[in-house]
């Protein structure tokens, strides 16, 4: 069953549009033992949404997931995840975090509750709404 994330990234240091011109990218960088239970819980072909953090506060594009979790190669500590992502699709309409408040659809997410998680998951229904306010 595929499963649906949010994935957040500070823009000036990794944006959506960076994704865009890799075209396939290591997501790296998740170091809270939550966001990396989370990580470790995706699979290939899941989807995720990618939300700039800061100034921003918004979900800009869709990555789809292009591998299993494994460790990262980078570090040496074997509880540190990785995984491939590729890009899917740019939302026509960025959906901000505001607009996600302002709803009052979703006040029990980890978007909202936990605002300094890095790796979120998100259920159907949440998908299907952000989907659609995207346009």
């Amino acid at each position: 069953m595929q499963s649906y994330w949010l994935l957040k990234t500070e823009p000036e240091d990794y944006s959506w549009e960076d994704m865009l011109q890799e075209k396939k990218v290591v997501w790296d960088g998740v170091k809270s033992s939550a966001a990396l239970k989370q990580l470790s819980q995706m699979k290939m072909n899941d989807f995720a949404f990618i939300y700039h953090t800061g100034k921003v506060r918004a979900i800009k594009g869709i990555a789809r997931v292009d591998s299993m979790p494994y460790q990262d190669p980078s570090v040496t500590d074997p509880r540190r995840l990785v995984i491939d992502l590729v890009p899917h699709e740019s939302l026509n309409h960025p959906v901000t975090l505001q607009q996600i408040k302002q709803s009052q659809l979703f006040p029990d997410w980890e978007l909202v509750r936990q605002p300094r998680l890095s790796v979120v998951p998100v259920s159907q229904e949440q998908w299907k709404k952000i989907v659609e306010w995207a346009g």
